[in-house]
């Protein structure tokens, strides 16, 4: 959001200008930051003509902020002074909307803000993980390690996602293409084809085809009330997915679909799991690092156990307790976890369950093509087998009868 700004220097000066930041809070945080007294600050309306088209077209990926954390953690331990090297970082950034952003994290700090705290005010770049981290750094004085570590773990995390497309690309193109040939079939080769069986007087049909003609007829008759069906319940199941009742039903769907719903969930434990022991291993308390672990972990059925572990370790309780009640958490990580508390070393504990759970779910990425190409071979040859029996069937036994 963009912002109308009045304010009072330090020499008593007053100053009008504009600022940019994620909300009101933040641009007066980022104001403080330099030293200035805020008088007014109002939002700037802008309507889709106002609009920087092209932003959304150079929006930063999880490409380009691996790259900005490895390249700053290379800076800051060649001592270069922090507001110097993101001043150098923001010069060399060729996305607009990213080179703006490292801009403004530059001139909090120079302003005397936290590298974390000035990064906060962007938390659609910088999520919480990220600037808790950060934080840690600062406070432990190893922000370089722990930028080296956040550009590790964007990497994995990047890795992982792309692994996912390349395994899903294949089948879906299958099921794309089977969908377009079928409706074109279903409005243009069909009826025609369907139209001999009636032009040469055939009078028992098979089942097949005559469920066939009756198919096509009725896509054909109602094509286009079919259409703005199919696209409308498109729409409103978009919208429904986007509710809090619509997201639980999709995460909770994702992780109980067979064969595919192992996939997911072994990558959604270890997220948890590393996450959690890179926060603990940081320094960061526990109840705070299940907090931003839920909130990281992008699953409502997650999320929730782990608020429901805050709240019992909060009231005097254990993690293991929670997830040994819950069956999204398979026995084996309950018993590490319990293990760990234990022991006093939940930390360890938790990256051996991430190591697990990452090696599963690699393996099983690498035979998502295995596991899916079973089931396009059923469903391709359950379409020929109706094409056969309906149409070549009753055309051989006419031309035999002929």
């Amino acid at each position: 959001m963009e912002f109308n700004y009045k304010i009072k220097t330090q020499n008593g000066e007053m100053l009008e200008g504009g600022i940019e930041a994620s909300d009101e809070n933040a641009a007066v945080s980022i104001l403080h930051g330099k030293g200035f007294t805020v008088l007014s600050l109002n939002a700037v309306g802008k309507d889709i003509f106002s609009a920087d088209i092209g932003q959304y077209f150079s929006k930063p990926n999880n490409k380009d902020l691996v790259v900005f954390t490895r390249q700053l953690s290379t800076l800051i331990d060649a001592d270069m002074p922090l507001a110097e090297g993101l001043r150098t970082l923001a010069k060399q950034t060729e996305k607009p909307s990213f080179k703006k952003v490292i801009g403004d994290v530059s001139e909090a700090v120079e302003g005397g803000s936290s590298l974390s705290g000035a990064m906060a005010a962007h938390p659609k770049i910088f999520g919480p993980f990220y600037v808790k981290l950060v934080q840690t750094g600062e406070i432990s004085g190893k922000l370089h390690e722990t930028l080296l570590y956040l550009a590790d773990y964007l990497e994995r995390s990047q890795a992982i996602n792309s692994k996912i497309r390349g395994a899903l690309t294949y089948p879906a193109f299958i099921v794309f293409s089977l969908i377009v040939v079928t409706i074109i079939m279903m409005v243009y080769v069909l009826p025609q084809l369907l139209s001999i069986f009636k032009e040469m007087g055939a009078s028992e049909l098979p089942f097949t085809t005559r469920t066939l003609i009756a198919v096509t007829g009725l896509v054909n008759r109602f094509l286009y009330p079919l259409i703005i069906v199919v696209f409308g319940g498109i729409y409103f199941l978009g919208r429904y997915i986007k509710t809090p009742d619509g997201r639980a039903w999709l995460d909770n769907l994702m992780i109980n679909i067979p064969s595919l719903g192992t996939v997911v969930r072994n990558l959604y434990l270890a997220r948890i799991s590393e996450s959690l022991a890179t926060l603990i291993k940081s320094g960061i308390p526990i109840l705070d690092g299940l907090k931003i672990t839920a909130d990281l972990v992008g699953n409502t059925n997650y999320r929730k156990i782990l608020l429901e572990a805050e709240e019992n370790v909060r009231g005097g309780g254990s993690i293991s307790e929670i997830f040994e009640r819950r069956k999204e958490i398979p026995p084996l990580m309950t018993s590490m976890v319990a293990i760990g508390e234990k022991t006093g070393k939940l930390n360890f504990m938790l990256e051996h369950v991430s190591k697990f759970y990452k090696s599963e779910s690699d393996n099983a990425i690498d035979n998502i093509s295995q596991l899916i190409e079973p089931i396009l071979v059923l469903i391709l040859g359950f379409a020929v087998a109706i094409l056969v029996s309906a149409i070549l069937l009753p055309i051989y036994n006419l031309v035999g009868v002929g």
